[in-house]
């Protein structure tokens, strides 16, 4: 039997759940606004610069060249599917033996649990939805209509990008709008030529340009400029990618209202039936298993998609059988996700008197063009294309593959290729779901999430378009040789799970209103994926900044008034 300790000083005005882009933002919105807060991270403390182990590695100086070792694989059997899994991010992987799940039909969760979370391991690629992205539902009669507009996101867009640092170019396209950018990051000589080809080919329909993310191009917020290492999922010593380490957790940290207690698994929030509020949250430290409960005047839950869904559901009560925010029956349905792992690529010729310089840590997108203006398909929504241009080096003749011959070979620049994945956009359904399971249980026996959750036949027409539009445009482009590939896309290989807990305009079809407030429990907020009502079909980390910084705003109003 577990003791649960009160003390006198577990008691804040604002509690944050998790560490991550949601949390930190979270964190350093409300510390900023006078509020004393505790960030109650389950894992293991990561400092900024000090415990980026392996940021100066070359490659060569990792035991095994920085491949995936049997260990890994044994150790990792979800994180194995995908490109994630190597040496040098071995140990920043959730530990899938202490934290297994259910995958009643398979789904790839892959988590990051420590300080930071995920933030330290994302792809920065940041782009904001567009106005049909909001519209879209109600539109099209899917699932429900989201409760805000563009408009009333594009300001928090705008402060988000600024304090981040988001490199892009302006395109000026309704499709993917233009955001606050500091100088973009350039294309390479066969890029810039492709993408001339593809504007002239499609008559100005069809666009490439460099991928928006957030590396510095340029000294910002006491960070410094991107040395393109393209190391950055080790950690950045520079601070010259977004990550709470490097940008938020300090600006939290310097105000002096932030507590971070790592090592501390939420397992529910405190209800008052009386008031209608949460009291707090009971945490279960997870190197000691104490129990010990936070008072606070408010809750944000930004434990990353699937966990703040989870502790919602295992805070369960007489009231809501089936968790906090259940009420209207959707928490814990409408899984998101986009589906990618296919494309094209093939080779360029000519240009051997170019190559590349340094590593650039972003590549090019091609943003949405099906089902837009004109175009109208037998799918609903789209999809847009990453991807880029490089050069490899020789032992491209068999003969050339070992020995002297080989060593030589490699003095030299092979042919110039180009590539495209496409990312698509997956549509919300009810019976995409995810639950506590009544049979399995973690390392300190707490209840995992069982998926259940499936592509539809939307989203397998889709990927045909995917698939053969990267083809036509690469060929359009003047690429030789083109090839397709398809990797058999299942849920969560996208790593962008969202929904499960969405907004709306009624209490009775969403867990969320459109200031991300659970109907249920009004000093509750949800901000990061969960929240999600649509995905779009771009990456969606910026959104969960803007609409974080814009709950904060609302919340702390609120709570000066009285009201919360």
């Amino acid at each position: 039997m577990l003791k649960t300790i009160h003390m006198a000083d577990n008691q804040y005005d604002a509690i944050v759940i998790g560490s991550g882009i949601s949390g930190g933002w979270a964190a350093k919105e409300l510390c900023e606004k006078g509020l004393k807060v505790i960030m109650l991270e389950r894992g293991r403390n990561i400092e900024h610069k000090k415990d980026y182990v392996n940021a100066n590695k070359e490659n060569w100086e990792f035991e095994h060249r920085n491949n995936r070792t049997q260990q890994m694989i044994k150790d990792h059997p979800v994180v194995k599917r995908k490109y994630t899994l190597s040496e040098e991010v071995d140990g920043m992987w959730a530990n899938e033996q202490d934290c297994p799940y259910v995958e009643t039909k398979p789904f790839s969760w892959t988590r990051g649990y420590h300080v930071g979370g995920r933030s330290l391991l994302w792809g920065r690629q940041t782009y904001r939805f567009n106005k049909w992205d909001f519209e879209a539902n109600a539109k099209e009669d899917i699932a429900i209509d989201w409760p805000i507009r563009y408009d009333d996101i594009a300001p928090w867009y705008s402060y988000a990008e600024k304090f981040a640092g988001i490199q892009g170019s302006r395109e000026g396209l309704d499709v993917l709008p233009d955001g606050d950018f500091i100088p973009a990051m350039e294309m390479n000589i066969v890029e810039k030529d492709l993408a001339a080809r593809i504007k002239k080919h499609y008559n100005n329909t069809r666009h490439m340009f460099i991928g928006r993310s957030a590396n510095l191009t340029q000294p910002h917020h006491d960070r410094v400029n991107c040395q393109y290492r393209d190391r950055c999922w080790r950690g950045c010593p520079f601070g010259a990618y977004f990550s709470t380490q490097s940008a938020t957790l300090p600006a939290a940290m310097a105000t002096g209202n932030l507590t971070l207690r790592p090592f501390s698994i939420v397992t529910k929030i405190l209800y008052d039936k009386d008031t209608k509020k949460a009291t707090g949250v009971e945490i279960l430290d997870a190197e000691t298993n104490q129990t010990y409960e936070y008072k606070s005047k408010i809750v944000f839950v930004c434990a990353s998609t699937f966990n703040s869904t989870w502790v919602l559901m295992n805070s369960a009560t007489d009231i809501w059988p089936d968790g906090l925010g259940s009420s209207s029956g959707e928490l814990g349905h409408n899984v998101l996700d986009h589906q990618s792992r296919c494309g094209a690529s093939g080779q360029v010729e000519g240009y051997e008197d170019f190559r590349t310089y340094g590593r650039r840590p972003t590549g090019i997108y091609i943003p949405r063009f099906r089902n837009i203006y004109n175009d109208k398909r037998d799918y609903l929504r789209g999809f847009g294309y990453q991807g880029g241009a490089g050069r490899g080096r020789g032992a491209e003749v068999a003969e050339m593959t070992i020995g002297v011959a080989l060593k030589e070979s490699m003095t030299e620049m092979g042919s110039w290729t180009m590539g495209l994945t496409a990312f698509g956009e997956v549509l919300p359904y009810h019976d995409n779901t995810i639950k506590l399971s009544k049979q399995v249980k973690d390392k300190w026996g707490l209840p995992v999430l069982d998926m259940n959750v499936e592509v539809k036949e939307n989203e397998k027409k889709m990927r045909i378009d995917m698939v053969n539009d990267a083809k036509e445009i690469l060929e359009a482009a003047g690429v030789k040789n083109v090839g397709t590939w398809d990797d058999n896309y299942e849920f969560g290989m996208g790593i962008h799970e969202m929904g499960t807990a969405r907004m709306g305009r009624d209490p009775k079809t969403s867990v969320l209103n459109g200031n991300n407030q659970v109907w249920d429990a009004k000093n509750v907020f949800v901000t990061d994926g969960a929240c999600m009502t649509s995905s779009s079909c771009v990456n969606p980390s910026l959104t969960y900044m803007a609409l974080t910084a814009r709950a904060v705003d609302f919340a702390v109003s609120e709570l000066k008034k009285g009201n919360l």
